[in-house]
């Protein structure tokens, strides 16, 4: 075995005290899972970005179980400093990223297992591995740029499959997944309509992204916004709807895909509904023959077709980090999200 001579890591496990105001994070120093089992891997962490998830966790939001004080995040990049004794595909130095779900690797598997809720995240300055669940990154991405992949990146690039060019896009907010969505949906000649309750949001999504421009709607201003997204559209409805809202936002969503379209479900910003506002569900999803897909990140192999087609062309991703905290200031940066303060990424850089 290749070995290190680190025994001790840094990191960050929730409170799991989901009061207004109180500290959602504790600063712990324990000791690493070693020796390493034969095929694992230590890698040394050198960015870990947060999303929406990490801050719902942390603030008690999630609708799925989580492990008691489990450490937070599951985006990071970081270097492979020892390997076990069976490890094949990686080496030391390499530069790894671990998938988000470690129990979906092919995409044939029948099981999952959710970073920082079935298992530990990445909130660290070491983590632990099998080799199965890594990705190599590509070289010319470095590490603020790369930790945005794994979550953010595979979930946007498995919310557009099907996407063909010139075909319209409806993606919602300005969180991770959305930008990153538009960034692949704009490489690949899809027409963008992007929606927020923001103004100023949207005006600086305008002028970043001016030519081609975008088509955008407030959904605040405009409350009957699927009407606002057929009109957008000719009374037609988008191709697909990358839907962050959840119950709240579903129907609407559905209300203004086209005929045959997709709509990919990957968040859950909105407030639970009464179940009457979804009585319409399935005469409508029968009618407009959608296709409604739940999205949950991807597999390995859909990280590593991301991260081919991103090196294909060194497809540049600074422009969707929104500010970059150090690893010590964990606790305000998962405020930060919690309040909604960002347009794209959060990372926290070692």
């Amino acid at each position: 075995m290749s070995s290190a001579k680190v025994t001790q890591r840094r990191a960050f496990r929730r409170t799991d005290d989901h009061t207004p105001g109180t500290p959602k994070l504790k600063f712990v120093e324990e000791t690493l899972p070693l020796p390493l089992a034969p095929t694992a891997v230590l890698i040394k962490v050198h960015a870990v970005a947060l999303n929406y998830r990490d801050a719902n966790i942390a603030n008690g939001g999630n609708p799925w179980p989580v492990i008691p004080n489990g450490i937070l995040c599951n985006d990071a990049a970081g270097e492979v400093i020892a390997i076990g004794d069976k490890v094949k595909s990686l080496s030391i130095g390499n530069r790894v990223s671990p998938v988000t779900d470690t129990g979906f690797i092919s995409g044939r598997e029948g099981k999952r297992s959710w970073l920082a809720a079935d298992e530990d995240g990445v909130m660290a300055d070491h983590i632990v591995f099998d080799e199965e669940c890594l990705s190599k990154i590509p070289d010319y991405l470095n590490w603020v740029d790369a930790s945005i992949v794994p979550c953010a990146g595979v979930t946007a690039w498995s919310a557009l499959k099907g996407m063909e060019i010139g075909q319209t896009v409806l993606i919602q907010g300005t969180g991770g997944v959305s930008v990153f969505a538009m960034k692949l949906a704009r490489a690949a000649g899809l027409r963008i309509i992007l929606t927020s309750s923001s103004d100023a949001k949207l005006e600086q999504m305008k002028e970043k992204y001016s030519n081609p421009p975008i088509l955008t709607v407030n959904y605040s201003q405009t409350p009957d916004w699927d009407e606002e997204v057929l009109k957008l559209t000719g009374g037609v409805g988008v191709d697909i709807v990358v839907e962050n809202g959840g119950a709240g936002t579903l129907m609407k969503s559905l209300r203004c895909t086209r005929r045959g379209g997709i709509v990919s479900q990957v968040g859950y910003l909105s407030k639970q509904v009464e179940p009457n506002a979804l009585r319409e569900l399935v005469p409508t999803l029968i009618d407009r023959r959608i296709n409604l897909r739940g999205i949950n990140a991807g597999s390995k192999f859909d990280m590593e077709d991301l991260h081919a087609a991103l090196a294909a062309v060194e497809t540049p991703l600074n422009d969707l980090i929104d500010r970059t905290f150090s690893f010590e200031e964990a606790e305000e940066a998962v405020e930060y999200v919690w309040q909604g303060k960002q347009i794209g990424k959060i990372v926290l850089r070692l």
